[in-house]
């Protein structure tokens, strides 16, 4: 089920499946790591930034650019 970065919850594991922001917004997300089929972990999401897990590191994303993120949440 594909969603955005920001839907989902503490814990919850998923794939990037594409990224729907402006050519600059894109280019910072894919050098931070979320390039397409990137696996991540969500750490923290409740109210501030969506802060993930992506290859070992930390990574705090805000929340409107988290909704320009789409997964493929997985288990």
């Amino acid at each position: 089920m594909n969603v955005s970065l920001a839907q989902l919850k503490s814990g919850e594991k998923g794939r990037v499946e594409r990224i729907h922001a402006r050519r600059c917004a894109a280019k910072r997300l894919y050098e931070m790591g979320f390039n397409i089929g990137a696996d991540f972990e969500v750490v923290k999401n409740d109210m501030g930034p969506v802060i993930v897990s992506l290859f070992g590191n930390n990574i705090a994303v805000g929340r409107c650019l988290a909704q320009k993120i789409i997964v493929k949440q997985s288990n």
